[in-house]
């Protein structure tokens, strides 16, 4: 894969093989930014589930799908945002309200946008997926 962005490349890769109906994925390299968007993915029920795999270099992911991601992607440039302004990003990013989440991290470490407007923290919007 071209590009420069492994997180990129990752959520690309993702988004290619459901797009084509696979029920799994192998991401590489492996790194613990992808491992966050994963779990992310993970807890809001899209993917059922991914491990981390030691192949002797930088690690891979093997990534358990289950049809469920319409589409999925890394958010570039980074933006700052505060708790209470996804809103706007959700209309950016996000087909309808409450459809999808963004990914974001923060000072208390990668989650969804939903979970950091409840606990009042901003952060850097990192990925998306719906």
């Amino acid at each position: 894969m071209a590009g420069n962005d492994p997180l990129a490349n990752a959520l690309s890769g993702l988004d290619n093989a459901e797009g084509v109906g696979h029920l799994d994925h192998t991401v590489q390299p492996a790194s613990n930014e992808i491992g966050s968007v994963l779990e992310v993915f993970y807890d809001r029920g899209y993917i059922d589930g991914f491990e981390f795999v030691d192949d002797g270099k930088a690690g891979q992911f093997e990534v358990e799908l289950k049809g469920a991601i319409n589409e999925c992607g890394a958010v570039k440039p980074r933006y700052s945002t505060g708790a209470d302004d996804f809103e706007r990003w959700e209309k950016r990013y996000l087909p309808a309200r409450d459809y999808g989440a963004l990914v974001v991290t923060t000072s208390r470490g990668v989650m969804s946008h939903y979970e950091a407007r409840e606990r009042g923290v901003g952060g850097q919007i990192i990925a998306y997926v719906y």
